[in-house]
């Protein structure tokens, strides 16, 4: 049983990050990442922070821009328009939830196509599904990142996806089968669970419920990713897969923290690289 350290492999994307946003400073190309927050929710300011070091290390200017928590949507809306506008700015992003009076699916799509960083809009998801160019959603362009850099073959194998979110469960399962996985989405409403997950060669659980996926859930050898994130009354991250239970069956396995997690922000900052990149 291997590890797969996302707090290394995260570290590795933003060193090429890094390094590709001075290639790019000495031909003349610069840029920020907007960051728009709506109200002061306590998750969402640590995201917040997390994104704007990121960038300070990667040499990514950023703009984070805050908004009272009883702003309406045409206010969010008039920022939006004018970040796209402005083209010193390569990505936006809107920190999700949302207050109640904003519709959060008209808000992402508002956002212009090359600088849809979080790869959310329907337009970036669109673009995923037919397999052409485009940002990818971080979390689960995190989870492809470290497939291929522990070298995990994902062509011709049976993955397994457990939970079928926007953000992560329906974008991942995309991202396997444009890399030739046979993929299985799974779900609450999933009849004869257990038997679907251990078919898989890959399995992905992305259902937030701690410790849901347990040894019985999981084939001999099988490559394991945890994308859970659920706290505990004392403060703890817990994952969706019992690491302790599964980790002497699996081949490769996440740990969290330190797997999956890490690399949502690195991918945040190679979309910003590339959105620039795109730039003519």
């Amino acid at each position: 049983m291997q590890i797969i350290d996302g707090k290394k492999i995260s570290a590795e994307v933003k060193d090429e990050v890094k390094a590709r946003m001075e290639r790019l400073k000495s031909q003349g190309k610069e840029g920020s990442l907007a960051v728009i927050q709506v109200g002061d929710d306590p998750a969402s300011s640590i995201y917040v922070r997390n994104k704007a070091r990121a960038c300070e290390y990667c040499g990514i200017g950023n703009i984070t821009s805050k908004l009272d928590a009883s702003s309406t949507e045409e206010e969010l809306l008039a920022l939006i328009d004018a970040y796209n506008k402005d083209p010193d700015i390569i990505g936006i992003l809107v920190q999700l939830p949302l207050p109640p009076q904003m519709d959060e699916e008209h808000v992402i799509d508002a956002i212009a196509l090359d600088k849809d960083v979080d790869g959310f809009s329907k337009k970036s998801v669109g673009a995923l599904c037919i397999g052409s160019s485009g940002l990818r959603s971080c979390t689960p362009a995190g989870v492809m990142e470290l497939l291929k850099r522990y070298h995990i073959q994902i062509d011709g194998k049976n993955c397994v996806v457990v939970g079928r979110s926007n953000i992560v469960g329906k974008p991942m399962a995309m991202m396997l089968l444009n890399e030739n996985g046979t993929v299985t989405v799974a779900h609450s409403h999933t009849e004869n669970l257990k038997e679907i997950c251990r078919q898989a060669d890959i399995l992905v659980a992305s259902v937030g419920k701690a410790h849901f996926i347990t040894a019985d859930y999981v084939k001999e050898g099988a490559v394991v990713i945890d994308v859970g994130i659920n706290r505990t009354e004392d403060g703890h991250l817990q994952g969706d897969v019992d690491f302790d239970d599964v980790k002497e069956h699996a081949s490769y396995i996440t740990p969290v923290p330190g797997g999956v997690g890490p690399m949502t922000i690195a991918m945040l900052m190679n979309n910003c690289a590339q959105s620039l990149e795109n730039r003519k």
